[in-house]
């Protein structure tokens, strides 16, 4: 079966917000390509963007969370209007509470994780980058929707 992994756009802070990331989650990341990387003189970069990221992946379990910084030639990514949101479907409820108050420490609590009324335990925030999440841990899920 496919695997769904997100992509976020930055604008210019995806390494810090990929440090946050990786301290809550672990691992290590699997790529990092900055702009510098892949500047050529068909392709001019601009100095401010050279350390900026072209590309980075975290692998979180079977998936991988992927991101890049937007180049300010291609304009800015409106944080506040990104309506997409990152689901996490937990093993266990310490699994949730962890990952939970992890990503969304300095963001904003749209619903507190608990016990919600579709029989899972489940909250959503906005984190501290703007970026959307849901976490999720469902006793009575068996891997098929």
């Amino acid at each position: 079966m496919a695997l769904i992994n997100p992509h976020i756009n930055f604008n210019g802070n995806a390494e810090e917000a990929f440090n946050f990331y990786k301290s809550v989650f672990g691992g290590e990341f699997a790529k990092i390509i900055r702009f510098k990387d892949i500047a050529s003189p068909e392709l001019p970069l601009a100095e401010n963007e050279a350390n900026k990221i072209m590309h980075i992946a975290l692998p979180i379990g079977k998936n991988v969370l992927m991101a890049n910084d937007v180049p300010e030639f291609m304009g800015k990514v409106n944080e506040l209007e990104n309506r997409s949101k990152i689901s996490i479907s937990a093993e266990s409820k310490e699994e949730a509470d962890k990952l939970f108050n992890g990503l969304s420490a300095g963001g904003q609590v749209e619903m507190p994780i608990s016990d919600s009324p579709w029989g899972s335990y489940f909250g959503m925030f906005r984190d501290k980058y703007g970026i959307e999440w849901m976490v999720d841990f469902d006793p009575n899920y068996k891997g098929q929707i």
